[in-house]
């Protein structure tokens, strides 16, 4: 099949990762996949925020970052559809970018279905989490996609219902969660030694509540021998170093701040327990499912999008939301049990692993999608 990949995203985080391994699951299967983008997002360290020009953009007036997301679709859609004419493109695949028509647009002019990944309610989240300065255009212009777009790809059942509850409707709904590469997460023993190694890794923002963990080292809540290893860097990088710094535990945080993504599996094999204390509700994690690739046992917080992939006391603890005491009592837990570790560690690789919660499962997934638009000629519906 032939697949044109439109995206907007500039920065070099897990939404890069996300289209890197699925372009390349695409490939290995034997689809041509044209990816466009006017910037791939593939300079600088996992962890930066699109380089230059993503940082000249960081300093506009908000509302003109707005303006400029706005006229985005219009200004490059016939750009868009030309490169689709030229690799003879059967369908378009688009990351959702909040204000962003250009695939909408291009897809028409083609005459070829749009399958639209929907990571987040990005209207919603920026109102919520950030400033947005034109929230009816920005929603108007969200519910537009999201009505017209021949399949919506979704990463949580929690995000469907959402979106269905905006009007989508459900039969253009699939579910598909994020994943990971195997073939970088080899089975191997569990860590010999007695440190325990708690790990985190991705963009450390002030929500995520890492700073419960600090103050667990500090309160004796987690075991002597127990250090966390802290991977990438955020907006709460800073104070997490401040606090270990004032509680007196800086030598037991290790904070590695941006790394190259292909340390990452080293890193994560390198730990005992990983965590997940917080979440959007929406969300599907990509953390996450990496833990569960490495065979490590996973804490991570008690909500209906992570319910969706973990199971209490089978492939992870979990623990109720905004209770670090809590998070604090299933690390030391599982600190203090190794058997026990093992057996969530063990249970997390065989609930990926049976679940397909991989990139080559999810680009079968996408083509399967793609096809069935294909063979019910929704094209315009």
């Amino acid at each position: 099949m032939n697949i044109l990949y439109h995206h907007r995203t500039k920065s070099r985080d897990g939404q890069a990762v996300h289209i890197r391994e699925l372009i390349a699951a695409l490939r290995r299967q034997g689809h041509a996949v044209e990816e466009w983008a006017l910037s791939r997002g593939e300079q600088g360290e996992m962890g930066s925020e699109g380089g230059v020009v993503g940082k000249l953009l960081a300093h506009l007036p908000r509302v003109t970052y707005e303006l400029a997301e706005h006229a985005y679709g219009p200004l490059v859609c016939r750009r868009l559809a030309d490169a689709g004419r030229r690799s003879g493109a059967e369908v378009l695949y688009e990351r959702h970018a909040l204000s962003n028509t250009a695939g909408l647009r291009a897809a028409r002019s083609l005459g070829i279905p749009l399958l639209l990944e929907v990571n987040s309610p990005l209207a919603t989240e920026r109102s919520e989490h950030e400033t947005l300065v034109l929230q009816r255009w920005a929603a108007a212009a969200e519910r537009l996609v999201f009505q017209s777009a021949q399949r919506l790809l979704v990463v949580t059942r929690v995000l469907a219902d959402m979106l269905v509850a905006q009007g989508v409707p459900a039969r253009r709904l699939r579910v598909i969660p994020n994943g990971a590469d195997l073939s970088l997460y080899p089975r191997q023993p569990a860590r010999p030694g007695d440190e325990v190694v708690v790990g985190f890794t991705g963009f450390f923002r002030p929500w995520h509540g890492i700073e419960g963990l600090v103050d667990g080292l500090a309160d004796g809540l987690l075991p002597a021998g127990s250090r966390l290893l802290l991977v990438g860097t955020g907006p709460a990088q800073e104070s997490i170093a401040q606090r270990a710094a004032q509680r007196g535990v800086a030598g037991r945080v290790t904070i590695t701040g941006a790394v190259a993504r292909e340390d990452i599996p080293d890193l994560v094999r390198s730990m005992d327990i990983c965590v997940q204390p917080a979440a959007t509700p929406w969300a599907s994690p990509l953390k996450l499912f990496e833990y569960m690739a490495a065979g490590k046992a996973i804490v991570a917080v008690d909500q209906p999008n992570l319910r969706e992939v973990l199971t209490h006391g089978r492939d992870a603890l979990l623990f109720p939301q905004g209770d670090h005491l809590a998070l604090c009592a299933a690390v030391a837990r599982l600190a203090a049990d190794r058997g026990l570790r093992e057996a969530l560690g063990s249970g997390a690789r065989e609930s990926l692993e049976t679940r397909g919660y991989t990139w080559d499962h999810n680009a079968r997934r996408v083509v399967e999608i793609a096809q069935e638009c294909l063979d019910s000629e929704l094209v315009g519906a």
